[in-house]
């Protein structure tokens, strides 16, 4: 099964190409020029560098979010037009799970992806990995950081990813000490996007263009201005 997996809802916007839940190519964005500006460019390369077209994809896959608003829209947007073109099926993909995805493989067994929502609140969740299974242990949401904090076990080794580790680094070490432990890895994350994707799609979980959603958790400056 080839894939194309997009995601949008970060600063550092990725999209990547697997067959199956092999990465044949990446292409990894951070820039301060606009998705509307890069996204379609970045997907015109990656497939004509591999000789393919939109037509030889098997599905889709992309984040509906948490994240930038923008980023969601225009990431599904561009993926919708895609699904509608080819006919085939979309994965939609949580960026909180897509970030624990990614630690998956090391030693961790609670992952906490972070990521800053502005205005003193925080998306987050929490998961455990247990074999080849991701597992939600707190709900993703929108959080104060305070109030989520105070959910998790602080006697547990606990592994943090996502741009909220970094604006809330304080506040996690003085929650968990030295239980809690920072990834280094990248906030790029089409190919755990992808991998998800993989999984959905193969157990016909994946929806046609006009069924596909974002994931919101709160609602837009503009819609709070009205």
């Amino acid at each position: 099964m080839i894939i194309l997996a997009i995601d949008t809802t970060t600063f550092t916007g990725s999209i990547a190409l697997l067959k199956d839940t092999k990465l044949i190519a990446e292409v990894d964005i951070d820039s301060s020029s606009t998705y509307s500006e890069r996204l379609l460019p970045a997907v015109d390369f990656l497939l004509k560098t591999n000789h393919l077209s939109i037509q030889n994809m098997d599905g889709f896959a992309v984040s509906v979010g948490p994240g930038s608003f923008t980023g969601i829209r225009i990431g599904l947007s561009t993926v919708k037009s895609f699904s509608y073109a080819s006919g085939k099926p979309v994965a939609g993909v949580s960026t909180l799970k897509a970030l624990a995805e990614k630690l998956r493989r090391s030693q961790a067994h609670l992952l906490c992806p972070l990521l800053d929502a502005k205005k003193g609140e925080i998306y987050a969740a929490l998961f455990e990995s247990k074999g080849d299974k991701l597992l939600e242990v707190i709900p993703q949401g929108v959080y104060s950081p305070d109030r989520f904090f105070s959910l998790l076990p602080s006697h547990r080794i606990i592994s943090f990813i996502g741009n909220g580790v970094e604006v809330y680094r304080k506040k996690v070490f003085q929650y968990f000490k030295d239980k809690a432990r920072l990834s280094h890895r990248s906030a790029f994350i089409a190919y755990e996007i992808g991998l998800l994707g993989y999984e959905m799609l193969k157990k016909k979980k994946g929806v046609s263009a006009e069924k596909l959603e974002p994931l919101y958790f709160r609602k837009s400056q503009a819609e709070e201005s009205h």
